[in-house]
């Protein structure tokens, strides 16, 4: 038998044969929050379209104010949305509001709170009066047919704003990575079912499917399909016919007599690159591909399914997505001692009980079976043992992966 791959070898082997999704479409900006630009966007105006009032006041020519005490004839207004239509000459000043544009002949905007009113639509200025001061030039922002957010761009609520500001209704973006989980097993009842004795709730779909739409993927659920290996070719055909980008498979991975689902992969076509990993939990862990679709297979315990999504299929979405790479990798230091490791890289489930110096000081728990969810929704972080790493003592610096952030 071949020996275990090595976690970090495993992930660039996974990551390295996949191809980031090329179709894209059209969405709404309501629908754009965390999409990824696929073109780049060109503003279709300009920001601001004239030179603007940044400022509640009085717009007129600084050589008008020369000194402290000048005073000025108010002859018009401007605000918001509607325009001084006149032109302001010597010894004059126009009544202007914020986002107003500058009437013809100003120069600068003298604030409201520098101002004494006088009778006779007469003002006097208290405070220095300097060119250009209180206005938001034309084109300040962005300039009609500027490439103002590249492509490749994950959009957030501020590119949104800018977006929209720059005259477009929709966005051309990557379509998300299509998943599709298919969970295997007699044992398996939907939650919300009655088991029998020898049954459990299936819980796997959902947190895998959550931690797959935070990373931007599209989920297709194909059900719990029984320990037949017929009805599981049948459900790996939907994915086919659905042209899932990624099949993710929950329990089944091993080659016991009753995992039947490498069989059935088999059977389909996949072509097998890997499928046991040194790592703990997590070891049974199918890697290939059928045709473009790439197959992920995780065991059936909980946690261990959870382990590998978090370091094989986040990753994988986020590059078939266009998404940038994020690490979860820190240092912390443990209150515990920690014993030495085996062969195969440990991911001990731990939570953060304090700080010092800036760096997280994390607990391990004391129980670790990959069956424990609830421990596991306890945790905030793993300990990440590498391979025949030596004891650690308490107070030893360690890296973990944040489950959370």
């Amino acid at each position: 038998m071949k020996p275990l791959l090595p976690v970090a070898e495993a992930q660039a082997r996974l990551l390295g044969a996949a191809t980031p999704v090329t179709a894209v479409e059209l969405v709404s900006l309501q629908d754009a929050d965390q999409r990824v630009l696929a073109r780049d966007l060109i503003a279709r105006l300009t920001q601001p379209p004239f030179d603007a009032s940044a400022m509640d006041g009085y717009a007129l020519r600084a050589e008008d104010a020369p000194q402290i005490g000048s005073v000025l004839t108010v002859i018009g207004t401007a605000s918001a949305g509607h325009a001084f239509t006149g032109t302001v000459s010597k010894g004059q000043a126009v009544r202007i509001f914020t986002g107003a544009p500058l009437p013809d002949g100003a120069d600068a905007v003298l604030i409201q709170e520098d101002a004494e009113v006088l009778p006779g639509n007469q003002i006097r200025t208290t405070f220095e009066v300097t060119e250009g001061r209180h206005i938001r030039p034309r084109g300040q922002d962005f300039l009609e047919g500027e490439a103002v957010l590249k492509a490749g761009t994950e959009l957030t609520f501020t590119d949104i704003t800018l977006a929209a500001a720059m005259n477009h209704a929709e966005l051309c973006v990557y379509r998300k990575p299509v998943i599709a989980i298919l969970a295997t097993g007699d044992e398996l009842v939907p939650p919300g079912g009655t088991p029998n004795a020898a049954q459990i709730i299936a819980s796997n779909t959902f947190g895998v499917s959550a931690l797959a739409r935070n990373a931007g993927a599209d989920i297709l659920d194909l059900g719990i399909v029984p320990d037949d290996e017929t009805l599981i070719r049948a459900a790996i055909d939907k994915a086919v016919a659905a042209r899932a980008d990624i099949l993710v498979t929950l329990g089944g991975a091993s080659v016991g007599d009753h995992d039947l689902v490498q069989a059935a992969l088999k059977a389909q076509g996949m072509v097998l690159d890997f499928w046991r990993i040194a790592m703990r939990p997590g070891k049974p862990l199918i890697v290939g591909a059928i045709g473009e679709m790439q197959v992920l297979g995780l065991p059936g315990n909980p946690v261990a399914s959870l382990v590998c999504s978090l370091l094989f299929l986040e990753p994988l979405i986020r590059k078939l997505g266009h998404r940038q790479m994020i690490s979860r990798h820190i240092k912390a230091r443990t209150s515990t001692t920690l014993k030495a490791n085996d062969q195969r890289q440990d991911y001990l489930r731990a939570r953060t009980i304090a700080h010092e110096n800036g760096q997280p000081i994390v607990e391990a728990f004391n129980k670790q079976d990959s069956a424990m969810m609830n421990i596991m929704a306890q945790s905030d972080c793993l300990i990440v043992r590498a391979p025949f790493a030596e004891a650690l003592e308490a107070g030893g610096e360690c890296v973990v992966v944040r489950l959370r952030g």
